[in-house]
């Protein structure tokens, strides 16, 4: 059975855990025949547990479908989950009401991954960063004005830009309105959804560099969501591994990239292109059979086992649990447990 957060970070020594999340689940219906009944469920995330201190950035990855979009929405509450449990700051998020969770907004953000579909192409830029200040009641009039203004230069935007419409901007620019937007109400916490994934790339260096100086300036908390992983370095003090709905791998950023002890996070650092020819020549390139189970039918025991060279009898037999392998490297496979 998999270790729960607390008991994870009751071993670490943690005490300043802003975000805690133990056992969650979410499970999605599949519903067939003539009366849409249940016929079976798609398991996004089965039993995740992880902790985010205070000022950290946690980087989530993993490959497309594995469940890292779904736990950040379930942690905002914009998913009700299947089961589990996520405080924050101490309090249970999912036993709030919805007045006690509208006030809970404002300090839990988010940065939607399509810089084109999550502005209202109705609304001024202006509009779009203004509305959370209207609707939690911070400011209205000149004071929203200025508080947008104040906003869009913080980003690096000019505050003319305060008057134009979304299609207007290019995809980088569109990203920091986002940004903006997020910040209005002086949040705690910002879950990042592969915020830079739809940019070119000489535009996400852009982004990354803005998050972090934003992280600095005003003391920011991150769920950064990813599936590549030199962005994930660049940015991210711990980095979590997700597959099929389930966590294999916690550790500091350095540690888990210089010493990965999961057989798929040894397959995913192998893929990353290195610059150097000579290093890259010298690398051994892990290339993993078969394609990704299907979240509706997960194999029995460890998830990966079915595409590990290193898959054994037990691990189709248990489940194994996210231990501590020592300086808070947490490892879900038997070859270390």
């Amino acid at each position: 059975m998999a270790q729960s957060a607390q008991e994870i970070e009751k071993k670490a020594g943690a005490s300043d855990d802003l975000i805690v999340v133990d056992g969650l689940k979410k499970y999605f219906p599949i519903t067939g025949g003539i009366f849409s009944r249940i016929v079976g469920w798609v398991k996004a995330v089965d039993d995740v547990s992880f902790t985010i201190k205070s000022g950290e950035t946690l980087g989530l990855v993993g490959e497309s479908g594995c469940g890292k979009t779904t736990t950040g929405r379930v942690i905002l509450r914009l998913l009700e989950p299947t089961e589990g449990h996520v405080e924050f700051e101490g309090q249970s998020v999912f036993d709030l009401t919805r007045e006690e969770l509208r006030r809970l907004r404002r300090d839990m953000q988010i940065v939607f991954q399509d810089p084109y579909a999550s502005l209202n192409p109705r609304m001024t830029v202006g509009d779009i960063i203004g509305e959370p200040l209207e609707i939690h009641n911070v400011a209205r009039g000149k004071e929203k004005d200025n508080r947008v203004r104040e906003l869009l230069e913080i980003v690096g935007l000019s505050s003319l830009h305060a008057r134009r419409y979304p299609h207007e901007f290019s995809g980088g620019q569109r990203q920091r309105i986002g940004v903006a937007r997020a910040l209005a109400l002086n949040p705690k916490l910002i879950v990042c959804d592969e915020p830079v994934s739809a940019l070119d790339v000489s535009i996400q260096s852009q982004v990354l560099n803005l998050l972090e100086d934003l992280q600095e300036e005003f003391d920011l908390t991150y769920l950064f969501i990813a599936h590549d992983l030199s962005v994930v370095r660049h940015i991210s003090d711990r980095v979590a591994v997700m597959y099929l709905g389930q966590l294999v791998e916690v550790a500091d950023e350095n540690e888990l990239y210089e010493n990965p002890l999961h057989p798929y996070t040894e397959a995913l650092l192998s893929a990353i292109p290195i610059a150097d020819p000579t290093v890259q020549k010298g690398r051994e390139r892990i290339v993993l059979t078969g394609d990704v189970p299907s979240p509706t039918n997960p194999p029995s025991g460890c998830h990966f086992r079915t595409r590990c060279m290193h898959a054994m009898d037990r691990c189709a037999e248990t489940k194994p649990p996210l231990k501590d392998l020592g300086d808070e490297h947490f490892v879900a496979c038997f070859l270390h447990v």
